[in-house]
């Protein structure tokens, strides 16, 4: 079987349902980086416990915008918890100094000027805060997609933000299974092998 460089980046990876790694259960990972050298992708159904507005304090902003002060972080997968990842809606007045651009898809960005552009209420309109990220090496999603472990969903740039940005999170996962024309509840969690 042979993969193009980047043939999942800007698609959702959904985790099987024998999957049986507690950080990945029931997942849902936007993918945003598929190479040959590995995949970085970001959860975007597992909110923490921590809100904006608490992020926001220990990072020094202010952040005064109501309805965002309560949008929880998410926990982007076991990779750097420690820092934080904004999955956003691509923007073309705005320029982040750090900030991948997926064609055709989101962008990522990874440095605090997109959160004082958020905090003065002039940053992305929609976006997803996490903490960590998802991360794969060389062939080794690959070999997890191959062993059952997830399944990919492709879907158009509206679709996905309909998702990430317009779903609760609790039905993230079903609504992008939805997407896939069959009934979820026909999977196996076994490999099957002819």
């Amino acid at each position: 079987m042979s993969f193009s460089a980047d043939h999942l980046a800007n698609q959702f990876l959904i985790a099987m349902p024998g999957m049986v790694d507690p950080n990945f259960a029931g997942s849902v990972i936007y993918l945003f980086e598929h190479t040959e050298r590995g995949a970085m992708g970001l959860m975007v159904n597992r909110p923490t416990e921590v809100d904006l507005e608490t992020l926001f304090d220990k990072i020094e902003l202010k952040l005064e915008i109501a309805p965002l002060l309560d949008q929880p972080v998410y926990f982007g997968g076991p990779v750097q918890i420690e820092r934080g990842f904004v999955l956003h809606e691509p923007t073309t007045e705005m320029r982040y100094s750090s900030s991948l651009a997926v064609p055709g898809g989101l962008t990522m960005t990874t440095s605090k000027d997109v959160l004082e552009a958020v905090a003065a209420g002039a940053g992305p309109s929609k976006f997803l805060m996490t903490l960590g990220y998802a991360g794969w090496s060389a062939g080794q999603l690959e070999e997890e997609i191959t062993l059952n472990g997830w399944i990919n969903v492709p879907l158009s740039l509206e679709q996905m933000s309909e998702i990430i940005f317009n779903t609760p999170f609790s039905q993230r996962y079903e609504r992008t299974m939805s997407h896939l024309g069959f009934d979820p509840s026909h999977l196996s969690g076994e490999a099957g092998h002819a």
